[in-house]
């Protein structure tokens, strides 16, 4: 088995070739099996003539033999011969036409076997059961009507034969009981030898049908190991490699086909398997790092039940796991976070209903005013994360269209500025390539662009510095695509964050829940978007880049 990548999966098209090859095969296996029964067959008919020769030239032979007719048995004796020779050489080869050669053979040793039993006089009725094996013959080897036909045509020789020597005085005639005994036993060798040839061509067939199942099933599995997402090793106790699928392939490092030795593979691996061998249960399922341009990934051994000692390796990308995890956990929290924000919003906004109607009053001074601010504005804070929460737990699936990205960002900024009472110079709309059109969901590009606007307000400007935004709608230079880049003028995010920013629940600030940004990157996955934090470009410090997919008429 090779260490090499297998091939791809066949396509659709492709799956009616197994079947085809399993039908030509089955023809293949019926045609090798009739060749083999034809290629006996000219063998025993060979043996026949052999002896007819015998009997007629031996000296041996001519002492059980009397010949009524010299020339015409000895002529008779030399053509059969030559006869069983030449229609055995047929039966070689692969193309040869079998069933018309059995035809012709049997009708020709019924003729030869009726002549002989009418010129010799003493072998006959030996002759006579020789003919059985070769009507049973041809019964193995054609149709059954074929095969009752030639049997009941050689009961018709052996009983003209009789006839003819009665009237013609050839030579002691056999009795009738004698010859009707032959005639009712070449019919029941016939009829028997054709029963015994079904039920084998059945079992054959059946074979044949089990057998290509069976390869059915083969590739089946190889397909579902080669494509499986973990990694799958088999390897014997010298630590060669008798099996590795694609992903194993990947997760070892690509190693050579030739090269199966798993210590000169990855040492690290062969070690860990040394180590379970020796102690199975004291060895738990830890990730391992193979080499350092390689993925982590997490082993798994166990032994096969076969009569060869080998074992099985499943190879585990430490990294996938740990994103199914943090997966698993993030959509936990996600629901008992939009449970609990459910059960907040109501006690909050009867607070804040009651600090309104407290700042409604005339005669609170001015310390309890401040104080009545200070609630309303933390419960506009809570209310915020609240609303945060719930959008990331009841997102809706997005609904794109084709939309010209520089018309809808203008748009966006006028009506942006306008409702959060800002002037130009705070928001603004930078480069923008005309006729660059994308497909997304407006409505979640609008929450997205909110969110990034928004932390650029509050986080995006120099201390005592207002706020500097710009909104470019470019065509990337390079693939096409239509992207979005909202920049601001602070002093940018510290390297050491920048992998965590899209992170749920991470802020730098106290008074942010940090989901802004992580539901930001969700819609934009959810609209086969994406969004990325690029630093210092330019005259722009930071900025954060929206790569839109691209619609089919830009």
């Amino acid at each position: 088995m090779s260490t090499a990548p297998p091939p791809a999966a066949p396509t659709l098209t492709d799956q009616t070739a197994p079947q085809q090859r399993r039908r030509l095969r089955a023809s293949a296996v019926d045609r090798a099996a009739l060749r083999r029964e034809a290629y006996f067959f000219t063998l025993w008919r060979a043996f026949q003539a052999a002896v007819l020769a015998f009997f007629v030239f031996s000296p041996a032979g001519l002492e059980v033999t009397e010949l009524r007719q010299p020339a015409l048995g000895r002529a008779l004796s030399v053509s059969y011969l030559i006869f069983a020779v030449l229609i055995f050489l047929p039966t070689i080869r692969a193309r040869a036409r079998l069933s018309w050669l059995a035809a012709v053979g049997i009708v020709v040793d019924i003729l030869v076997t009726a002549t002989a039993r009418a010129v010799l006089d003493g072998p006959d009725i030996g002759l006579s059961l020789l003919l059985i094996v070769n009507v049973g013959a041809c019964a193995l080897l054609l149709p059954f009507r074929w095969g009752i036909g030639f049997a009941a045509l050689a009961g018709a020789a052996t009983t003209g034969e009789f006839v003819l020597t009665g009237i013609y005085q050839w030579s002691d005639r056999g009795s009738a009981i004698e010859t009707a005994m032959l005639c009712v036993t070449y019919l029941t060798a016939a009829v028997l030898c054709y029963q015994l040839g079904k039920q084998l061509r059945d079992s054959l067939a059946l074979a044949e049908q089990h057998g290509a199942r069976a390869e059915s099933l083969a590739e089946v599995n190889e397909l579902v190991i080669r494509r499986m997402r973990s990694g799958v090793a088999v390897v014997d106790q010298n630590m060669q490699i008798r099996l590795l699928n694609e992903t194993g392939w990947h997760l070892l490092g690509a190693p050579p086909s030739g090269k199966r030795d798993l210590r000169a593979i990855s040492p690290v691996l062969a070690s860990r398997v040394a180590e379970w061998l020796g102690a199975p249960k004291e060895v738990e399922d830890s990730t391992l790092q193979l080499r350092p341009d390689l993925p982590s990934v997490i082993p798994r051994m166990t032994r096969l039940g076969t009569r060869e000692e080998l074992y099985l390796i499943f190879l585990d990308d430490g990294s996938l796991v740990s994103r199914r995890a943090e997966a698993l956990t993030l959509a936990t929290l996600g629901r008992l976070s939009a449970s609990i924000a459910h059960e907040i919003r109501n006690p909050l906004a009867a607070i804040q209903h009651a600090a309104q109607l407290l700042e409604e009053s005339t005669e609170l001074p001015a310390e309890d005013r401040r104080l009545i601010e200070i609630m309303l504005n933390h419960c506009h804070r809570m209310n915020g994360i609240v609303e945060n929460v719930l959008a990331l737990s009841r997102r809706e699936r997005s609904r794109p269209e084709s939309i010209d990205i520089c018309e809808w960002i203008s748009n966006y900024v006028t009506d942006y500025r306008s409702d959060h009472f800002l002037d130009p110079e705070t928001l603004h709309q930078g480069i923008c390539h005309a006729n660059v059109r994308a497909v997304v969901d407006p409505s979640q590009l609008h929450q997205v662009l909110g969110i990034l606007v928004s932390n650029a307000l509050k986080h995006g400007h120099r201390p005592g510095e207002p706020a500097r935004i710009v909104i470019h709608a470019l065509a990337d230079s390079e693939s096409g695509f239509p992207t979005i880049d909202v920049c601001d003028s602070g002093p940018g995010i510290p390297e050491a964050m920048r992998e965590r920013i899209f992170d749920p629940f991470f802020t730098t600030s106290d008074v942010g829940s940090g989901l802004g940004l992580y539901i930001a990157k969700a819609l934009c996955e959810a609209n086969q978007a994406s969004l990325e934090y690029l630093p210092e470009e330019g005259e722009q410090p930071s900025r954060f880049r929206l790569t839109l997919a691209r619609a089919f008429d830009s």
